[in-house]
């Protein structure tokens, strides 16, 4: 009994909990809490920082569902559950079964224990906080794909070549990256902003570490960068993601590298 509700249900669970915590791992390991929670005690009724990246390939779509305010795809995605770090747990809840999953009041009420009242004013107060999101929103579609998908690549040309100009011109002027290593290895310790300083910071790591694969992937719904490095210098991340917002003149306005261990656990290591 308990494996078949497990199967229909731990993908559902899962996404809501990599979508309240914005970890992989921290999914995982909610998922099998909850799952060990409900066997113990099955209920009387059925009802800073930056995100792990995931692979989303099999959820690419760009049909909006006028029944949600957010689509699944972009509720993944870096920008959305950076905004949502705003918010409160309740906040982050409420909006995430309203706005992402299309529950009702008395749904949402009864899935979190609130009286409706509640709801409503949590819902209203979640979604004042994403009012700054909502004005730059935007949405992971095929053309926002490609646009990232050819910065990421000009971007990486120029690394490759180590063209100064070349790596600068790929960025936004006011560029910046950040650099999450969860204290596993060397990285920067706070932003590094505009084009120069990035461009500088990217070639300088280059010159000490040259990656042995690089591969393009689909990531929270975005074209982002998987790199390993063989025999990585002590210190130095063997595996990273780096992933990219763009400007609307296809520039690199942000650049996320993630080095974290336990925030790789969704990305699949490329075959040597």
């Amino acid at each position: 009994m308990i494996d078949a509700v497990y199967r229909e249900n731990a993908r559902f669970v899962w996404g809501l909990c990599y979508r309240m915590t914005g970890s992989a791992a921290g999914a995982d390991d909610l998922v099998q809490e909850t799952f060990a929670r409900a066997l113990a005690s099955p209920p009387a009724d059925t009802g800073p920082w930056l995100p792990s990246p995931i692979a989303t390939e099999d959820e690419a779509t760009d049909a909006p569902d006028p029944e949600r305010r957010y689509g699944m795809l972009e509720s993944v995605t870096f920008a959305f559950l950076t905004a949502c770090e705003a918010l409160t747990p309740r906040q982050r809840a409420v909006l995430l079964l309203r706005d992402v999953l299309d529950y009702s009041v008395e749904e949402t009420g009864a899935a979190l224990d609130l009286t409706e009242s509640n709801v409503k004013t949590t819902h209203h107060r979640a979604r004042a906080a994403m009012e700054a999101y909502e004005g730059a929103r935007s949405r992971p579609t095929a053309a926002l794909r490609d646009k990232t998908r050819a910065a990421l690549e000009r971007f990486a040309f120029a690394l490759s070549t180590g063209d100064l100009a070349a790596v600068e011109a790929a960025l936004a002027p006011s560029a910046e990256t950040m650099t999450d290593a969860g204290g596993d290895y060397l990285a920067a310790l706070r932003h590094v902003t505009g084009a120069s300083r990035v461009a500088r910071f990217y070639l300088g790591l280059m010159k000490k570490v040259a990656p042995s694969r690089v591969l393009f992937r689909m990531l929270n719904g975005l074209p982002a960068v998987l790199i390993e490095v063989d025999d990585a210098p002590a210190r130095y991340a063997p595996r990273l993601v780096v992933r990219c917002d763009v400007d609307a003149e296809g520039r690199i306005e942000r650049v996320h590298t993630i080095l974290a261990r336990a925030k790789l656990s969704a990305v699949v290591a490329v075959a040597p």
